[in-house]
Order: structure tokens, then sequence, then C-alpha cells
């Protein structure tokens, strides 16, 4: 080696140096790396400190080694300011040769190939030396650095979750949740012994919980080229995380039963108002069908069914439930009973409008034939004989009683009819008798004008759609 090439390894030598001697402090005053000496460790864990515990002593035995070394050849060089060939060769060997004898295997695989030959000592360079101290603390720092990652990452988040679970496991007991008696009692119990054992394996086992991103075969290396470069890697937080999740549907099932018990009373007050409802209904109708079987002739009328006495049989079960707290067995009933006693009450209606609907056609029939009639005295014919015989004939019909409803309906519809030729002329102009095109009928104003001064009603089969309606519902009407 030439001086000058001397003087520049000497340079970056001495800086190499003083990059170790800082990283082995910082190794040295590591959290991860005291927790690791005053732990009790299992598992993983244990096996990988067992070796890279050793590692921090011989480290700083070889770091003596070099920095001796590195002495030695700056001495070497102080002796004269242009050294001579004797002093460059010694420097060379100094610096580039296998000048530094270190213990034999120090590294830490093991040091020895399978089948060689133990050696105590061994003749290595300082760019060796340098690498067996690469990797040497490239070991002891990978445990360090995982174990310290997954103790700051998570024993506290496990010690919250592990508190909101009480803070969850005493609503439980406030709704009568618990183990052995409800499915959350008995996930809540499941999740609490999942935690407290991920929080022993994390405290003695941590390394079971880390990640590398590297993979084995750059174990040791520098990848940038600066000495005693870190590991690098992820906790594994999936099991923290599921029981996270796990907790919080837990705890969003348990808020769900205790909004149950601040509206069980008014929900129950609810299903009751609709049962109420559905029992006067159901009395109405059955008034009613006695009135249609009384007023309406030939006709069948459906029965009233009962109450439902098996839906307030649990209803009392409901009652029952809320009164011992058993939230968890109110729910799903309650939700029953509210879907139950709606449809109870629809059916109520709708027998009170089947048992109804001969009065309500009853009822049309009249309306219809007060309208005829009225329609008769605009078109002045309502002292016709006919017209009054047809009249006087539905207007018995549907105001006697037994009301024969299918006779009713014809006989309006035939009053209708002998009304309809009148219509007709009128809304053509013609006058009864054979009046002129363009006369003034009896009863009507204007040419072309119907009744009262307005359009003539010459609908076809006006009052058909009653007696359809009858002839529709059959019977039962």
């Amino acid at each position: 080696m030439s001086r000058e090439e001397v003087d520049r390894a000497l340079a970056r030598l001495g800086a190499e140096r003083d990059a170790v001697e800082a990283a082995l402090l910082s190794l040295q005053d590591h959290p991860g790396r005291r927790l690791l000496e005053g732990a009790s460790l299992t598992g993983r864990t244990e096996e990988r400190w067992s070796v890279a515990g050793q590692g921090l002593p011989l480290l700083w035995a070889l770091f003596d080694r070099y920095s001796e070394a590195l002495a030695s050849a700056r001495a070497v060089r102080a002796r004269k300011a242009r050294p001579g060939g004797a002093e460059l060769a010694e420097l060379s060997e100094l610096l580039s040769g296998t000048a530094v004898t270190v213990p034999g295997g120090a590294l830490p695989d093991g040091g020895q190939r399978p089948g060689a030959p133990a050696r105590l000592v061994e003749q290595v360079s300082l760019a060796e030396l340098m690498d067996r101290m690469n990797a040497w603390y490239a070991t002891v720092l990978e445990v360090v650095t995982a174990a310290d990652a997954v103790w700051s990452a998570l024993p506290a988040r496990i010690d919250l979750l592990l508190a909101e679970l009480r803070r969850v496991q005493s609503l439980a007991g406030s709704l009568g949740v618990r183990a052995g008696a409800h499915p959350l009692g008995d996930d809540l119990l499941e999740l609490d012994s999942a935690l407290t054992a991920l929080r022993a394996e994390v405290v003695a086992d941590p390394l079971a919980l880390w990640r590398p991103s590297r993979v084995p075969a750059q174990r040791g290396t520098v990848p940038d080229g600066t000495a005693l470069a870190g590991p690098s890697g992820l906790v594994d937080t999936e099991r923290f995380d599921r029981a996270g999740r796990a907790l919080d549907g837990i705890r969003l099932e348990l808020e769900g039963l205790l909004r149950l018990r601040d509206d069980a009373e008014e929900r129950l007050q609810q299903v009751g108002d609709l049962l109420q409802r559905a029992d006067a209904t159901l009395g109405e109708a059955r008034r009613a069908r006695g009135e249609v079987l009384a007023k309406i002739a030939a006709t069948e009328v459906p029965a009233v069914p009962g109450p439902a006495s098996a839906l307030r049989e649990r209803v009392v079960l409901a009652l029952e439930l809320r009164q011992s707290g058993q939230w968890h067995r109110l729910a799903p009933l309650l939700d029953q009973l509210e879907d139950a006693a709606a449809k109870e009450l629809g059916r109520a209606r709708q027998a009170l409008t089947e048992v109804t609907q001969p009065l309500a056609v009853r009822a049309e029939l009249r309306g219809r034939l007060d309208a005829y009639k009225a329609m008769a005295a605009r078109l002045r014919v309502a002292e016709d004989p006919e017209v009054i015989e047809r009249y006087e004939k539905a207007r018995w019909l549907l105001w006697s009683a037994p009301c024969d409803l299918r006779a009713a309906a014809g006989a309006v519809a035939r009053f209708q009819q002998s009304l309809r030729p009148v219509a007709e002329a009128a809304a053509g102009g013609i006058a009864p008798g054979g009046g002129a095109p363009g006369g003034i009928a009896p009863g009507s104003g204007r040419p072309g004008e119907g009744p009262g001064g307005g359009p003539a009603d010459d609908r076809p089969g006006v009052g058909s759609s009653v007696q359809d309606s009858v002839q529709s519902n059959g019977q039962g009407a």
C-alpha cells in the first residue's frame, strides 16, 4: 500500500470504529435488552435469546480486538512522517492482512464448519472482523428490537381491552346475561380467557408475535453498507384485533338489550293497546253481524273469529320476563308480539269489513235510488205511473227488513232504465211525444241540455255497478 492509501484506510477504519462504538453503546442501553435480561422467557424468545444474549459481551470483546489492531496501525504510521518500505509493508499487513487474533468460532451461526477441527483462535483481517461484528450485532439487535416492539405495542393495549371487557361484563351482569345462561355470557368468558392467555404469551414469548420482513437469507447483511444496521418487521396483532371486534359485537348486542330494558314497558303497553283495539273491532264486527242477519235476507254472513288467546298468553309471559329482568329472552319475544298484535288488528278490521259489506251495498243502493229520483224530478217524469211504480218497488225492497239485496239491485236498475229514454231524448233535443229537434222538452232547460241545465246523464247501465257488486259478492254480500 502507498502512503496515501494507508492514510485513507486509517481514516476509513477510524470512522467505522467510532460508528461501531456508538452502536454498541446504544444496544447496551436499549430498553428491550434490559427487559429480556430480567424477564422469565419461554418458547421461541427463550430459544433465540439464549444465543443472542451472549452476543453483546462477545461484541465488546471483538470491538476491543478491532480497536487494538487499529491502534497498532496508527502507532506504526506515527513513527515517521514519510514511512519507508518497511513501515508500509507492516502497515499493509496490519490493515489488510490476517493480523488480528480472535476466539475461534466467534460467529452467530457457530463459526465451525461441519466436520472441521475445533480451533481455539483464528487469524482474521480487520474487514473480516467487521463482518463478524455485523453478523453478531444483527442477531442480537433482531431479538432485542422485535421483543421491544411487541412489548411496546401489545401489553398496554391488551390491558385497555381487558378493562373494557370488565365494563362490558358488568353491563352484562346488570342485564342478567351470565355464562351458562346466555350465549353472550359464554362469549364474554371465552374472550376473557383468550385475552388473559394472549397477555401472558406476549410477556413471556414476545417473538411468537413478531413477523420479520426480511427473509432468512438476508440475515446479518447490511444493505446500505452502514456498519451494524438493524432489522425490520411488524407485530402480529391479528388475535388482538379479532378479540377487539368480538368485544365490540357483544357490546352492541348488550346495548340493544339495555335499550330494550328502557323501552320494554312502553312497547308492551303498545302491544296491549293494539290487542284492545283488535278486541273492540271484533266486538263491533259481532254486533254488525247480528244487524246484517236481521236486516239482510238471503245472505251468508261470515263468522267473526274469536280473540287470540295464545297471543295473550305470550303477552303474560313477556310481562313475567320483564319483571324477572330476563331481557335476553324478552328481546325476540317482544319483536314477535309487536308483529303478531299488528296482524291481529288487521285481521279484526278485515272481519269487520267482510261482515258489514252487505250493509254497505244496501247503503249504496239507497243512495243511487235517491239520485235517480232527483233525476226523474229534473226530467219532469216523476209523476209517470211506470216511474212511480218502479221507484216504490225499489224503495220498498231497500227499506224493508230483511232486505233482499239481489232483488233490490234489480229494482234500482229497472228504475234507472225507465229514465234512460227521457234522458237520451233530452240530450238529443227531442221533446217527449215527438217534439221537433231543437225544441224544449218538458223538464229540460235550453235545447241540448240535460235536467237542471247540465249535460244529460246518458251513461248506459247506470246502477249496474251496484248490481255487479251484489252479484260478485254472491250470497256473502
